[in-house]
């Protein structure tokens, strides 16, 4: 497939970059080259970025797979719904990320208190993140979040219930931003068929 890719040169996207092309894909630069011609888009930028590069993704009718966390959801799917597009959005694509956001919604059965830390790179423009606010919701959305941006992490989030007499800790930590490729990769084989709309959710596709 020829694969828009917008921040070709972001943390994100310097990665992501030559593993789509190990996987057999032409990539082409969103900044410079846009999405006509392309089969999908992929969008690794900043929140404030998103909606205009979706928007001309749809102008062309290129359903677009969407990285970057913080951007205007709701905006995003009403514009995908109107042109009749499919368009995926995840909080995360690291499959060991869903997994823990699973497991977590299956330990909120049994304790009745959560707290959710998550620390990313001091880069990171959104706080808290997207993968927290996502846990959050399925828990019930009234769980407290702390965010924390230092130098030398990547993203981390660990999920502590607490229950009388005991604790549990479920914790997830990315070391290479090299783990969202897998992810990317089943979502550009995916996003031409799903509905038209903005479908959300890495578990979506598992």
């Amino acid at each position: 497939m020829r694969v828009c890719l917008y921040g070709t040169s972001g943390k994100v996207g310097a990665v992501l970059g030559p593993a789509l092309e190990a996987a057999g894909h032409e990539v082409v630069d969103g900044r410079t080259s846009g999405p006509a011609g392309c089969d999908v888009a992929v969008d690794f930028t900043r929140p404030d970025a998103v909606l205009d590069n979706v928007v001309q993704c749809l102008s062309v009718a290129v359903p677009a797979v969407v990285g970057t966390t913080g951007f205007e959801i709701e905006e995003v799917d009403r514009r995908a719904r109107e042109a009749g597009i499919p368009c995926f959005y995840a909080p995360n694509f690291a499959l060991g990320a869903v997994l823990m956001m699973r497991f977590a919604e299956q330990a909120s059965r049994a304790f009745t208190r959560a707290e959710i830390v998550e620390l990313h790179a001091e880069t990171k423009r959104d706080a808290p993140s997207g993968t927290a606010k996502a846990t959050a919701a399925r828990l019930g959305d009234d769980v407290p979040i702390h965010s924390v941006r230092l130098p030398g992490l990547v993203a981390h989030q660990e999920v502590i219930f607490g229950g009388s007499g005991e604790t549990l800790t479920i914790r997830h930590d990315t070391t290479s931003r090299a783990v969202f490729a897998p992810g990317v990769l089943r979502a550009i084989g995916a996003v031409r068929n799903l509905p038209p709309g903005l479908t959300v959710g890495l578990e979506q596709l598992l």
